[in-house]
């Protein structure tokens, strides 16, 4: 007997206590994160900087940087508060249903049969309901992140325009996007119901790969100008630096991210064996110097030479294969709907639950597994990261070996000093959160010398 045959024969016990177990999971979850989040908030009060940073920060950034980052705590505490009172209504008052009959009452009266009769078309009706109620509900908490703590501590450039026209394409595009790709994964399941796995694993991979090829050409541009870097020191340094390792450059952009924020940064496009396009935040260009922003290219040319790329897009494969296959044990496991006031059959009342014919709705058995996946989330998030820090340092040692260690050791000291970013972290905290080390490791890595010091 597989593992899998296995799980499958425990979950069909009908008398597992869902709403209890998913209850608890969440429970559990918060409580988790709410933990690191003291032990970071209570790092923050530290008024010693790493060794690493002592010659490099002032006590004024330093002051500047906690209460900047205790303003972001306490902003990521509430809304992770919001977000658990969220889910236990869900939970408590099955709203999935509620969602759901409210699609199905809307496909009715559209002109499209499909929407209201088939499962697939009622599950689209689902996402598009549940994704805008989710957009409308996190309007309040955005606006104040954007204009008033970031704006608190000089980092917003938004306008409320700009704000409300970001929210309005990032709708438009949900749906244009979201909904076929989204009949095409449950289309999958109902072809495919007893041996989808290997179809789902291509279609994921597709989609990231149709991802990292359209995204910066088609949907970037919608919302920020992209501007060919001009003639000059700076274009000459980095086209020497491509041509010195055989990075296949095609072109470089700046990027007017400056209207938004003043946070900066840089990074490239283009899958694994195709030409790059290099990608710099104005603000990049205009707070640091032609070595320091070639070195921080250095460092981005280094995930490619180390195909970091291909290797996240097969850990990502793997790592999806493993999720569905415990999804294949659990999508059709009709206990676990009932629970939540999905039924199969005649006799339900859409006031608490809503009848589903012919079959039972993956796209909500996907989001209820997930659910259930939530402490395994919690240990992946720390293997998921290990991996992302690991890839750093090899990118940070590429640079140092190409001859930019001093260059790149100021650019991040730069980069950190200019986003205020957090100078002291909490070890447990970061490797959950952080997908890159810290400044203080990153510097050690690179046996960074203070010039300061040595002068």
């Amino acid at each position: 007997m597989s593992f899998v045959d296995l799980l499958q024969r425990m979950l069909d016990n009908p008398n597992i206590p869902w709403k209890t177990v998913i209850t608890a999971f969440t429970l559990g979850q918060f409580g988790f994160e709410t933990y690191l989040n003291y032990r970071q908030y209570r790092t923050l009060g530290n008024a010693t900087l790493p060794k690493q940073l002592e010659n490099e920060i002032d006590a004024e950034t330093l002051r500047k940087s906690d209460e900047y980052s205790r303003s972001k705590m306490k902003f990521s505490m509430f809304s992770s508060a919001f977000s658990l009172l969220e889910n236990l209504a869900v939970i408590k008052y099955n709203l999935f249903p509620r969602v759901w009959h409210l699609g199905v009452a809307l496909a009715r009266r559209l002109p499209i049969k499909f929407l209201a009769t088939s499962t697939i078309g009622q599950s689209l009706l689902f996402f598009t309901v549940l994704s805008n109620l989710s957009a409308i509900l996190q309007l309040p908490s955005s606006y104040y992140q954007h204009f008033v703590l970031e704006e608190k501590y000089g980092f917003n450039k938004l306008t409320v325009g700009l704000w409300i026209s970001d929210k309005i394409k990032g709708s438009l595009l949900s749906v244009a996007l979201g909904m076929p790709l989204m009949y095409a994964f449950l289309k999958i399941f109902d072809a495919f119901q007893g041996n989808f796995l290997a179809y789902i694993c291509g279609f994921v991979l597709v989609v990231q790969i149709l991802a990292m090829t359209l995204i910066p050409v088609f949907i970037m541009p919608l919302f920020n100008k992209f501007t060919p870097l001009e003639d000059g020191d700076l274009k000459e340094s980095i086209e020497a630096l491509a041509r010195r390792v055989q990075f296949p450059l095609d072109k470089i952009f700046v990027v007017d991210g400056s209207k938004r924020s003043s946070h900066s940064n840089a990074y490239f496009t283009g899958l694994p064996f195709t030409s790059k396009r290099i990608v710099l935040y104005d603000t990049l260009v205009r707070d640091s110097s032609v070595d320091e922003i070639t070195a921080v290219l250095a460092h981005e040319i280094g995930h490619w030479q180390k195909n970091h790329i291909l290797r996240m897009l097969a850990f990502s494969e793997v790592h999806i294969a493993f999720m569905f296959s415990l999804f294949s044990a659990a999508y059709q496991n009709r206990s676990l709907y009932a629970a939540f006031g999905f039924f199969l059959g005649p006799g339900a009342s859409p006031s608490s639950s809503i009848v589903i014919t012919p079959q039972l709705p993956v796209l909500i058995g996907f989001m209820l597994f997930n659910d259930l996946l939530q402490p395994l989330d919690c240990v992946m998030n720390f293997g998921i990261n290990l991996l992302s820090r690991l890839h750093e340092y090899q990118a940070d040692a590429y640079a140092k070996n190409l001859g930019y260690q001093k260059d790149l050791c100021r650019a991040l000291i730069n980069l950190q000093v200019k986003n205020l970013s957090t100078m002291n972290v909490d070890s447990m905290y970061s490797s959950y959160h952080y997908s890159h080390p810290t400044l203080p490791e990153r510097l050690e890595a690179l046996d960074h010398v203070s010039e300061r010091k040595s002068e």
